[in-house]
């Protein structure tokens, strides 16, 4: 049995948690991803079954980001699954960033292949040696290609459903550009559009920003990227990147152009991607001990209807007034279903479509169908109200609505809480042992870096360098030879966490 898989296995369990959010964050979530329906573990470790709750997510997403991305004239394409050793290998510096981590393949059957084949990790070796040949003129550029597929990233320890697995799906552009103001405009571009899949689909607070040298995508000239934090476990995590590669790719594969006055250049590029790891950090933000608890903009029902027929109650009336009212929600383009089973109690109902984070559930009982109403209840707070079924469309479109942006602003009250600003060694060293997300002066040197990181290494792992983040804070300047605070001038920081 392989290394790690005895401990994944999970007993199928009853309705309900049997973990708290709080108490134990890690099993809370490996229970949420199961109980609602989000994966299934596959007899392979670090490898999942996406099911239709958690598929449609990642295609509500895609569908906003294909749209988004074709605005900016990037076309998709497909490049092949695997990519021979000499090819991988011939960017060291980025392979090396990756090399524990690549899968090869080694046998056809019962014979050994002559030569190795490795899966790919990432695509730019297995795109670019093509870019060499398509870009010959500066009228060939720019080249801006996206593809959406699978990567396979073999090596690691604890996985995890979402944030950590060996297969994953994922977007990944990669474009040319004849000049580096091209390309560094593209990087900002991109990197709005991450911070809109979090922010506005999500409900996600993130922070943009740089990457150090020593957090950077191997091989490239700077990373940027969009940062969550999840208060539970008191770690920052990546939320997607953005790369500018500069002209290191360029000239490995011989990327060269020729400009408008017949002078030979190399073209300037970047790559960019974000995963299906969104939805688990969706899950880790949002989620409560009934479950997940989904916003409306990804999820692929937002209205459950359920009917709640007492005894000796017009119950052909009462199933005929839900689907009617899924009809009604329908058409106004609300994502609504009826839940007509009749070997469930509606308890029964509530708690599994709880559990599936179902942003608003409608009851319709015998008091209900008499006075022309029905009951609403949110699943972000288990709010009711009763709505009259003249108003119904205009009522639930505002809930979802409210929905949406009460999740965003309970997770960024929850992330503002854990931001700690700190000028000294102590106020970091104090900060990191309350798991707050650390924002402090910057020197961006990657030998102080290191010294940080040796410093801080304990069981839980040690401080790491999230981004230098775009909107910099007021922070007092320090002077070093006497340790005091001269006048309040913008600082480079860094938002740091273990």
């Amino acid at each position: 049995m392989a290394d790690g898989k005895k401990k994944e296995v999970k007993k199928e369990t009853g309705l309900g948690l049997t973990f708290k959010k709080e108490e134990n964050f890690g099993e809370w979530y490996s229970e949420v991803v199961v109980n609602g329906e989000m994966i299934e573990y596959y007899d392979i470790s670090g490898c999942y079954i996406l099911r239709p709750w958690s598929m449609s997510i990642w295609e509500t997403m895609q569908a906003f980001f294909d749209v988004e991305i074709k605005k900016i004239k990037i076309k998709n394409c497909y490049f092949p699954l695997f990519v021979s050793s000499s090819v991988l290998e011939k960017e060291k510096d980025h392979i090396e960033g990756f090399a524990p981590e690549v899968a090869w393949v080694t046998k056809s059957g019962k014979s050994d292949l002559e030569v190795p084949i490795a899966i790919r990790p990432t695509s730019e070796t297995v795109m670019y040696p093509y870019f060499s040949k398509w870009i010959r003129g500066h009228r060939d550029l720019p080249l801006k290609l996206n593809q959406w597929c699978n990567v396979v990233r073999w090596e690691f320890s604890n996985p995890t459903p979402f944030i950590r697995s060996r297969e994953f799906l994922w977007q990944e552009g990669h474009t040319a550009f004849a000049t580096k103001q091209e390309a560094d405009e593209e990087v900002l571009q991109i990197l709005e559009l991450y911070r809109r899949i979090y922010e506005e689909f999500l409900a996600i607070p993130v922070i943009k920003g740089k990457k150090s040298e020593m957090e950077k995508f191997a091989g490239g000239l700077y990373t940027t990227s969009v940062e969550a934090f999840i208060p539970n476990t008191g770690r920052g995590i990546q939320g997607a990147t953005s790369h500018c590669l500069g002209q290191n790719f360029a000239k490995m594969f011989e990327i060269n152009f020729e400009n408008e006055k017949g002078e030979k250049g190399m073209a300037w590029q970047n790559s960019w991607a974000y995963s299906t790891r969104t939805i688990g950090v969706m899950v880790m933000v949002h989620g409560d001990d009934k479950g997940l608890v989904l916003p409306p903009k990804v999820a692929s029902v937002q209205v459950i209807v359920v009917p709640v027929p007492y005894k000796d109650a017009d119950t052909q009336g009462i199933f005929d007034a839900c689907a009617a009212t899924v009809d009604t929600l329908c058409e106004a383009g609300i994502r609504a279903e009826a839940d007509f089973r009749e070997n469930y109690s509606p308890g029964w109902k509530y708690s599994h479509w709880e559990m599936k984070g179902v942003p608003l559930r409608i009851e319709i009982g015998p008091k209900d169908l008499a006075n022309n109403q029905v009951r609403a209840v949110r699943r972000d707070n288990a709010a009711k109200v009763d709505i009259s079924r003249d108003s119904l469309m205009e009522k639930v479109k505002d809930m979802l609505d409210g929905i949406q942006r009460r999740l965003f602003d309970a997770a960024k009250q929850k992330r503002d809480a854990c931001i700690k600003v700190v000028k000294t060694w102590d106020e970091f060293k104090e900060a990191l042992s309350q798991r707050k997300m650390i924002l402090a002066p910057w020197c961006d040197e990657e030998e102080v870096e290191r010294d940080v990181k040796e410093r801080t290494r304990g069981e839980m792992g040690a401080a790491k360098s999230l981004c230098s983040p775009f909107d910099q804070p007021e922070l007092p300047e320090v002077d070093l030879e006497t340790g005091t605070l001269e006048s309040s001038i913008p600082q480079n920081s860094v938002i740091v966490s273990e």
